[in-house]
């Protein structure tokens, strides 16, 4: 009997795994460790694109035999690439920036198949911020905590209450992992399982 494939997802974010789990499919998941840094004269765009590839690029050379998933995901605040806060102080300063803006947020996803070319796509999502007073941020900031969340905001929670709009062909990339892309790709490769695979004749 064939084997299930061999399903990698190269990331360490408990919101991609989370997201990853909705689709029922066995995997694990091993952390890229890549710099991502922001390079000069780089786009937002093209930031989080180039990180999603040399993750799944990092992984796919210590597992030559998986399918590796990698992905990333920046605000773009004219032009310049708003990731993962790390600290309340640099959180407040991200939410401060972007009050009564307007941003994209990009969610780049890279799946590395062996014998194939990569499969690279960028979801984009429009983020209205609404514009609010420091003491509904800091009250935000101290009971959410989200410095882990690319600009500070995890919409899953009471987060979405700091925007006043959210526009984008799949709801789950501005978490961090676009699904419905995912899926396409993971249809393309013939990775998945009834019901979500092809029914049989």
């Amino acid at each position: 009997m064939p084997t299930d494939p061999f399903l990698i997802l190269a990331s360490t974010s408990r919101y991609r795994r989370e997201l990853f789990l909705r689709l029922g499919l066995s995997f694990e998941c091993v952390a890229p460790n890549i710099d991502e840094a922001q390079r000069p004269n780089e786009s937002p765009l093209d930031n989080c694109r180039r990180l999603a590839i040399e993750k799944a690029q990092h992984v796919a050379k210590l597992h030559p035999n998986a399918i590796v998933i990698g992905s990333d995901q920046v605000l773009d605040l004219s032009g310049e690439a708003l990731s993962k806060p790390g600290d309340f102080d640099n959180a407040f300063q991200q939410l401060k920036r972007c009050q009564g803006k307007t941003l994209n947020c990009f969610t780049a996803l890279a799946v590395i198949a062996p014998d194939r070319a990569p499969l690279v796509d960028v979801v984009p999502t429009e983020i209205i911020y609404r514009d609010l007073p420091d003491d509904e941020l800091l009250a935000y900031l101290d009971r959410e905590k989200p410095f882990d969340a690319a600009g500070a905001v995890k919409v899953e929670t009471s987060g979405i209450a700091l925007l006043a709009g959210v526009r984008s062909n799949d709801p789950t990339a501005i978490i961090g992992l676009p699904l419905i892309r995912l899926v396409d790709f993971l249809r393309e490769l013939h990775c998945l399982p009834l019901p979500l695979g092809k029914r049989s004749a």
